[in-house]
């Protein structure tokens, strides 16, 4: 028997909409590298308000844009019939040098502060000076953390 897992985090998301798509972005999971404004300017503008216009591109190309979110602040489920965010694959961990650590897979993180939370990609931090922990928020380029010599 197949569970339905939700996708969701208990945290404040901002939503946006059509008839295809459905966006959700979690600001404080949000560690702004920018591939979304790179990859697909005509639905994210950093400038513009609201930030995202769904009525920008296809969902497949937000879609795929969004996959790319390294810390799983920006979501969707597709209204259309397209394909979700792939669930129930193997956990991986990314560790990236000087960096924090990269998950993918069927997640569920439990954290006291915001509860549990599901999701398929999270960034969480390695250097310990995160204001947003265990989540990353780019610390560790300001203090210059370093892994190796």
């Amino acid at each position: 028997m197949t569970q339905e897992v939700h996708r969701h985090h208990p945290a404040a998301e901002r939503e946006y909409r059509c008839e295809q798509i459905v966006v959700r972005w979690y600001p404080e999971l949000c560690i702004h590298v920018a591939n979304c404004l790179r990859q697909l300017p005509g639905v994210f503008g950093a400038r513009a308000r609201p930030w995202v216009d769904v009525n920008g591109a296809s969902a497949d190309d937000i879609a795929a844009t969004i996959t790319g979110c390294p810390s799983g602040a920006l979501q969707f489920e597709r209204l259309d019939g397209g394909p979700q965010e792939k669930g129930n694959a193997p956990t991986r961990v990314h560790i990236e040098p000087d960096g924090p650590y990269h998950l993918r897979g069927d997640l569920l993180l439990e954290d006291p502060a915001l509860g549990d939370v599901v999701s398929t990609r999270a960034t969480l931090c390695r250097c310990g000076a995160s204001e947003n922990k265990p989540y990353c928020d780019m610390s560790h380029k300001v203090i210059r953390f370093k892994t190796s010599s």
